[in-house]
Parts: C-alpha cells; sequence; structure tokens
C-alpha cells in the first residue's frame, strides 16, 4: 500500500461484501473502504477519492481477480448514470444480497426477532419492467471524457436520468433498460425534436428554458400516458409540441402537459392540462382495474405489484368479519385488492388527488365496503377516528421510506389492533418501527418481494401479532 499526502492507494484489496448502495466493501487496518463498482470475491487495486474519518471510498485502478459473482453490465451508461447500480452483478446473487440486506436491517441492526424469513420472491423480468420514467432535461448534460477532450464545440443538451450526486447534470440517454421500448422511442423522438425547433432546455441553475421534464408511463394492457412539463406557457411551442407528439405516437391514450415555473421539480399541486385522449390509464392487478392520473402514485413494477399484493393478501389471511385500515393508502390499490375478503376497509391517505382517485376506483371496481378519508396519519389515527369507523382487527401500513411517524407507532400500539400487515420500500425503518411495536407486538414472519431488479432497492411484508 503505498501513501501520499494528496492520494490513498491501495495495491490489492479482496471484496467482502456489498453496501447498502450497492459498492463493495473490505476492510484496511480496521477501517471501512467502500470501493465502486465491486463485487465479493473481486480482487484489485484502487485509489482513495473521498476520506473521511471512519471510511474511505474509493475507485478499482486494476481488476487482478474478478469473482464468479460478477457479469459484464448490459447498459452503456453503468456506472454514470444513477439507476441499475447492481448490473454488474449476476441476478441471482442480487437476490441473495437483497435477502441478506433485510435480514440484517431486522435481526442485526435493529434486534427483532423473526419466526420465519421466506426468499426472496424475485422478478421474472429483470430488464424493461418499469411502468414509469421521470427523465429530465438539461442544456448541462453530463460529458463523457472524450468529449471533455475534444477540442470543437459539444452539444450540451440532453435528456434523461440525474447523475449521481449531480442535481443539475443528466446523463443524455438513447436506450434505457428499464421501461418498455416505447419509452425510448417517445424521449428520443422529443428531445430531437425540441433541438430541432430551438425550444430551449431547461438550465436548472440560471432558472431559465422551456423544456423542464418529460414522465412517460405505461401499463401491461398497453396504455400509454405523457406528460411533458414545461418550465414556462410558451403557447405555440407547446402545441407544436403536443401536437407533433400526438400525431407521430397513436399509441399514445392520455397526453398531458404541466407549467411548472417553480424552484424545484415538484408537481403534486400543479394543474395537468389534459391535451389529448383521456386524462387517465386503466391499470389491472388480479381481478381490479385502477385509474391512473398523470400525479398518481402506483407501484412502478406492475407485473410484481400482483404479486406483492398477494403476499399481503396471504399475510393478512382476512375473513368476513374483519375491519381492515388501509394506512397511506394511496390511490386505494391495497384496500381494494382486499376489499373482497373482509367486513370492511378504511384508507387514510394526505394526498387529496390520491384519496379522490381511490373512491374513483372503489366505484370503478364496485367496491361498497370501501372509505378513503383525506389527511395525515399522524393526525388522523386516533381514538375517535377508531370509534367514528370501528375498531379495526386488521392494519395494513404502507409508509414512504422515511417509515411511520412515533406518533402513529404509539397510537397503533394504543389500538392494539390484533394483526399488522407492514409493507415497506425501506427495510431499515420498517425495521425500527417494528423494534417500537415489539412492546406489544411480534413479527411471525416476513417476505423480501424484488420490485427493482438492478438495483439495491427492495420491497418488504412483514406480519405481526399481537402478544
Amino acid at each position: 500500500m503505498a501513501r501520499s499526502k494528496k492520494k490513498i492507494s491501495y495495491d490489492r484489496l479482496v471484496i467482502e461484501k456489498i453496501s447498502s448502495e450497492g459498492a463493495g466493501i473490505t476492510y484496511v487496518d480496521d477501517k471501512v473502504v467502500f470501493v465502486d463498482k465491486t463485487v465479493p470475491g473481486d480482487e484489485c487495486s484502487a485509489t482513495v477519492y473521498q476520506k473521511r474519518k471512519n471510511f474511505n471510498k474509493a475507485k478499482v485502478d486494476e481488476l487482478f481477480v474478478a469473482s464468479e459473482m460478477r457479469q459484464d453490465p448490459f447498459c452503456q451508461y453503468y456506472g454514470t448514470c444513477g439507476g441499475c447500480k447492481l448490473q454488474h452483478l449476476k441476478y441471482e446473487e442480487q437476490a441473495n444480497y437483497k435477502q441478506k440486506s433485510v435480514y440484517d436491517a431486522f435481526e442485526r441492526v435493529a434486534k427483532v426477532e423473526v419466526k420465519e424469513i421466506f426468499p426472496i420472491l424475485k422478478c421474472d423480468k429483470t430488464q424493461y419492467y418499469r411502468n414509469k420514467m421521470e427523465y429530465t432535461f438539461s442544456n448541462r448534460r453530463w460529458l463523457t471524457q472524450e468529449e471533455i477532450n475534444y477540442e470543437g464545440k459539444i452539444n450540451r443538451q440532453g435528456l434523461g436520468l440525474h447523475v449521481p450526486g449531480g442535481f443539475s447534470k443528466v446523463v443524455n440517454l438513447e436506450t434505457c433498460y428499464l421501461p418498455d421500448s416505447v419509452s425510448n422511442r417517445i424521449r428520443n423522438f422529443t428531445k430531437a425534436f425540441c433541438q430541432e425547433n430551438n425550444m430551449k432546455f431547461y438550465d436548472l441553475l440560471q432558472q431559465v428554458g422551456l423544456m423542464r421534464n418529460l414522465v412517460i408511463r405505461t401499463t401491461s394492457t398497453g396504455e400509454v400516458m405523457v406528460l411533458v412539463i414545461f418550465f414556462q406557457n410558451e403557447e405555440e411551442k407547446i402545441n407544436l409540441l403536443m401536437t407533433e407528439l400526438q400525431e407521430a405516437f397513436p399509441e399514445i391514450t392520455s397526453l398531458n402537459y404541466i407549467i411548472n415555473g417553480k424552484k424545484n421539480d415538484s408537481y403534486p399541486e400543479l394543474e395537468v392540462v389534459n391535451f389529448a385522449g383521456k386524462p387517465f390509464m386503466i391499470e389491472v392487478l388480479g381481478d381490479y382495474k385502477f385509474k391512473i392520473r398523470p400525479k398518481s402514485f402506483f407501484q412502478t413494477n406492475s407485473l410484481q405489484a400482483k404479486n406483492l399484493y398477494d403476499v399481503v393478501k396471504s399475510f393478512a389471511d382476512l375473513n368476513k368479519e374483519d375491519i381492515v385500515y388501509d394506512l397511506y393508502s394511496g390511490v386505494g390499490s391495497i384496500g381494494i385488492y382486499l376489499s373482497g375478503e373482509c367486513k370492511k376497509i378504511v384508507g387514510i391517505e394526505i394526498i387529496d388527488q390520491a384519496v379522490e382517485d381511490a373512491k374513483e376506483n372503489a366505484a370503478l371496481n364496485k367496491v361498497e365496503n370501501a372509505s378513503f378519508n383525506l389527511g395525515d396519519v399522524t393526525d388522523l389515527l386516533n381514538q375517535e377516528f377508531i370509534a367514528q369507523n370501528g375498531k379495526p382487527t386488521v392494519l395494513v401500513t404502507d409508509p414512504p421510506r422515511a417509515g411511520m411517524h412515533p406518533d402513529v407507532v404509539k397510537t397503533i400500539l394504543e389500538a392494539e389492533v390484533a394483526k399488522i400487515v407492514y409493507v415497506s420500500c425501506n427495510p431499515g425503518t420498517q425495521a425500527r418501527d417494528i423494534n417500537l411495536l415489539s412492546e406489544k407486538y411480534e413479527v411471525l414472519k416476513i417476505q423480501p418481494v424484488d420490485m427493482f431488479p438492478q438495483t439495491t432497492h427492495i420491497e418488504n411484508v412483514a406480519v405481526l401479532k399481537l402478544k
């Protein structure tokens, strides 16, 4: 190992495991070293690019021994784009890694005893599985080293995904292996058309430009929704692009746009203009249909979402007398999926449009035993609410990545619901919450579900029983 004041280099490292962010991990002099783009069993030399008190981050200089777990990345943007961080790891090993990450979150970190952990439910499709992609326009796109070295004029306009840690930079995509092929075709057409017609790409730092974001959604039944987000209301150019998209892609069933003049990209409160087609699309999961609008949240992997909801239904093990509370109910997908198995569904959701969507979805499916209530779970879930809606016998909760607020956990403990089914996209915060619930609850079983192949993310379902 050679050291200098300016850099630290390691002559030979043997990678032992993978971090939660997908980097390889090894140890040098009791210090953790994270090595980008490595897997357990790799042997390499590396140079540190970020030094901290308790850890270093390094990049590979030379790979001496390639692990049997390794595979060649299939995407040309691997390592530059912020997605698909595990594509250099064979899928079977990705599944093993995610299984272990769930186990570690519960048993090792949160110290929660689990009676049974089922093998991860793997995804049949490891590419082209996402039904929603959000792309960003930028006039400061990420440049390759070859482009940086090029002395001529470079076109800096790009449309794609953000680079890790670079909020103002995007990777200019030609092919992405996550969505359906129609998403790639619509994105590439939109980018080329905007460039040809001098429709300026957004500059996040200077807050100027017309073209801001492009959202493309698809369903398993073949519907396509496009949402174009503009920074300014330039009516002539907007109509030009939207008309061209309508004519070039007759498969688009819902064509919409938003004007977002704010400093950030969020748009939940902004008006959606339906330019052509329906203002929604319909997705089908099992026996149920779900109306999805441009701002609706819905699981981004439709095929695996059905498997996830089947796990929830199995774990809930409902009967016709059960009253089910569906916390963070969104567009009502889980509650409606369970509605045929129980007496009553009571949903709580903070986003008003999602509550309206849930009510429409209940009507669409002729579900008459479900109600969806607008409000923050922290405020709404109290003894008065329970008295009005009936004491739940089963509680299903599917919170955001941050998990449940401590006040919600406290209310659940006070309610002493017989059974809890906790769905989470972050096993770390899930295990933390369940640790708090362990005062009165025991974990019977958990089921990891891989919704996001090639990434470090994992969905997990746990069922808790009142002691």
